[in-house]
Parts: C-alpha cells; sequence; structure tokens
C-alpha cells in the first residue's frame, strides 16, 4: 500500500546462560509455520527501506542493506509517456543515489501503464497512480518492449524486479489473475534472457483487505502453476488494520503462508515489501493512528524481528520521509523509529540466526555471534517478569546502556542485556 502524500525486551546472553534460562526457550508453536532456518547469516539486505524523494538524492541517515523503488516517479507511465518515447532520467537518479551510498540490491517495481498503453483508462488516479495506470497493457508486446528497455539499461545495477504493487487492489490493479500471471511469465522470461543473475519477484499482494486477497490470490497462484511457477521470490504486504499491533501483523502474514501451503506454492524466499503501522482502514471506523514514543520503537523492531520468525527474508519498510500524517510510524532523522532499526541493526546484522522460541507471551530468539550464542527477548503482552541470570549490563533500542544487578528484569520493549 503506497501513499504519495503523506518494550521488546532484546537480550544477549551466553550459551552458559541459557542453559539457566531454559525455561524461555520452548518449541516454537505450529502457527510459526516456516523460521528462517538455523545457521542463516543476518544480511544488512534485511534491512529494506522505501525513501522518498530519492530521484532527487534524498538518503537515510541510518544504514540500510535493500531498496525498494516505489513512489519515486518510475513507473512506467513516467518512464515511457509516449510510445517509445523514454526518459530515463529519474531512474538514473534513484539507481545512482543508492549506489553512491553502497546499496546496490534495488528492487525496481515494474508497473504503472502509461495512458497511451493501459486496457483502462478510468483506473487509476488514486494513491499516487496516474490516470490509466492501474490497467493491463492492451497489447502485451508494449510491455514486452518495456521491460526489455529497463533490464538492458540496468543489467547488473538493478538487482531485483517486482512485477506490480498491490495487484489484487483495484487502486493498482484493474487486471484479472490471468493476465497478471502472462506478464509474470513474460517478464521473467525478458530478465533471464538479459540479465539471469536478476531477480524475479512475485507482484505484491495485500492481506489487511481478506476479500480482494482471497478473490485474487488463490486464483493467480492457479495461474501461475500452469506457467511453471515462473519466480525467485514471494512477495506480500502485511499492513494490518490501523488499531493493529505487530500480532495481527503477524496473523496476516501466517494467513499468505497458509495460501502458498494450500495451493502447494513451491518454497521460495519471501519478502514483506512493504509495511507499516497505523495506516487508515478498512473503512471509516479505522481512522489513521499516531504510534509514537517507545511503542513506535518497539513496533519497528518487532517488525524485522517478527519476519525471522514468520520466514520473510526482507522488510521493506514505508517509508523514509517528512512526517506524513497517513504514516503511523514516523522514520526519518532522530524519529524513535529510525533509531531503534539503526539499534537492532548494529545488534543482529552479521550474525546468523538459530531460533526462536515462545513461553506465554515472552519470545526469545537466539543468535550466534563468532561462536557466541546470545537471544533477543520480548514480550507480546504487558510486561512480564524474566531472569536476567548472570547479565551485567543493559543496554536500551535508544542505545543507552547502565550496569544491571537484579536477578529478574520486567520485559515488554527493547533492552539488551549482556
Amino acid at each position: 500500500m503506497s501513499f504519495r502524500t503523506r518494550a521488546i525486551a532484546l537480550v544477549t546472553v551466553t550459551a552458559a546462560t541459557l542453559a539457566t534460562t531454559g525455561a524461555l526457550l520452548l518449541a516454537a508453536p505450529s502457527a510459526q509455520a516456516a523460521p528462517i532456518p538455523p545457521g542463516t547469516p543476518i544480511e544488512d539486505t534485511l534491512f529494506g527501506m522505501h525513501v522518498v524523494d530519492l530521484q532527487r538524492g534524498n538518503w537515510p541517515t541510518i544504514p540500510i542493506g535493500s531498496i525498494r523503488l516505489w513512489d519515486n516517479d518510475t513507473t512506467w507511465s513516467v518512464l515511457e509517456p509516449a510510445p517509445d518515447q523514454y526518459n530515463w532520467d529519474k531512474l538514473d537518479a534513484a539507481v545512482a543515489t543508492a549506489q553512491q551510498h553502497d546499496v546496490n540490491d534495488i528492487l525496481f517495481v515494474l508497473a504503472g501503464t502509461p495512458a497511451w498503453a493501459t486496457d483502462d483508462p478510468t483506473s487509476g488516479g488514486a494513491a499516487g497512480v496516474l490516470p490509466g495506470a492501474a490497467g493491463m497493457p492492451r497489447n502485451i508486446a508494449d510491455w514486452d518492449d518495456f521491460v526489455t528497455q529497463v533490464v538492458t539499461r540496468y543489467k547488473g545495477r538493478i538487482s531485483a524486479y517486482q512485477i506490480w504493487n498491490e495487484a489484487n487492489l483495484s487502486t493498482f490493479s484493474t487486471g484479472t489473475p490471468e493476465e497478471m500471471a502472462e506478464l509474470t511469465k513474460h517478464t521473467y522470461d525478458i530478465v533471464k534472457a538479459i540479465d539471469p543473475k536478476a531477480t524475479v519477484v512475485a507482484p505484491s499482494t495485500g492481506t489487511r483487505l481478506g476479500g480482494p486477497f482471497k478473490k485474487f490470490y488463490p486464483k493467480y497462484l492457479q495461474e501461475l502453476e500452469k506457467r511453471g511457477w515462473p519466480i525467485d521470490v514471494w512477495a506480500v504486504h502485511t499492513y494490518p488494520h490501523s488499531r493493529g499491533t505487530p500480532v495481527d501483523r503477524a496473523n496476516l502474514a501466517k494467513t499468505y503462508l497458509a495460501m502458498l501451503e494450500s495451493t502447494n506454492a513451491p518454497t521460495k524466499p519471501i519478502w514483506d515489501t512493504e509495511n507499516n503501522f497505523g495506516l487508515a482502514g478498512p473503512g471509516p471506523t479505522n481512522p489513521d493512528q499516531d504510534i509514537t514514543g517507545p511503542k513506535a520503537a518497539q513496533w519497528t523492531a518487532r517488525t524485522y524481528l517478527d519476519a525471522l520468525r514468520l520466514g520473510f527474508s526482507r522488510v521493506y519498510w514505508y517509508s523514509w520521509s517528512p512526517d506524513l500524517d497517513l504514516l503511523g510510524i514516523q522514520m526519518n532523522t532522530g524519529s524513535v523509529a529510525a533509531v531503534a532499526l539503526k539499534t537492532l541493526e548494529s545488534w543482529i546484522t552479521g550474525a546468523t540466526f538459530q531460533k526462536c522460541s515462545t513461553k506465554g507471551k515472552v519470545v526469545t530468539c537466539g543468535f550466534k555471534r563468532n561462536g557466541k550464542a546470545f537471544s533477543l527477548v520480548w514480550s507480546e503482552g504487558k510486561p512480564t517478569n524474566v531472569k536476567v541470570g548472570a547479565f551485567s549490563n543493559k543496554c536500551e533500542l535508544d542505545g543507552r546502556c547502565a550496569p544491571i544487578s537484579r536477578k529478574k528484569l520486567k520485559v515488554i520493549g527493547p533492552t539488551y542485556f549482556q
């Protein structure tokens, strides 16, 4: 979902301490269907981002590992405003900005049919979608030419291509599941012929609106199977309803995973290619929510940690930008969310993931770095006492650290113990 306008406790422990606090380390519940495999290195690409005005040189003041180009004036309708007349300036600038900051993992969204090519001139016109841009190409040869031009120009520079944004929502697409599957197949074949190393990402699907998700996505998967499953990565958007929490977001993710399983979709990496909280909807009874203070820090960190529990290898936060009213958690210089994300990255990037376990509302995720085990622990409910064992130092998601001496600590939001 895109808009152009607009205390986890994290505990580091040694292997010996884990043995003394084994009550926290229980088998993961069956609802956590496909966690990231044990021993998986945590790469910085887990921490994806959308950046408003990237094409104008804007860049986050925190580390990020991957970029998704959406809402950057780089849709098909902008790049090719008339047949065979291309304007690459903004896409060139966006790619160059990312690479100037040593981020070479760039996901480009292929979407937004130009008015001259669309089969539905009345579509679009909302959420930054130009008139006609939600329609499908009347002639798929026009699509093939566009994809060929993009992949040829950016071979070795754009690392991944996603077919469409939220293909199940009429705001962004009025195409049928069959039409979207055909675009997917054409795109896969073109990308692999020109740039075999590039990754092809399935269309993202929104999950907060159960009706459009269940109506569109199973049929899309059926059509994709007929074409030999021509994708490298699955993609989903798990924005919960405006009052939703990380638990609600995780439940949407589990619904998505269940659908993949029910259709016998092949096992492939899964990326959450847009996420935030508090966005208005669905309906007038769910107005937008402002999520601030410690809760914003906690929910930001949990978004990425829960991804590991759910089996998602990336999350692209929406978005690094000035404060926008329609976004519940603001991500920009000095915001609590930005500080929390930077701190979390420093804790787990470069470590290897082991597993996550749950006891009651307390979640424990284990990691290793340089052969030493540590865990991140938080409560999904009210503050909960956990044993702190031999911990001697406490750090918060805002980076503050202090010595500790108590045997138990009340856990809710991000605290790091070592």
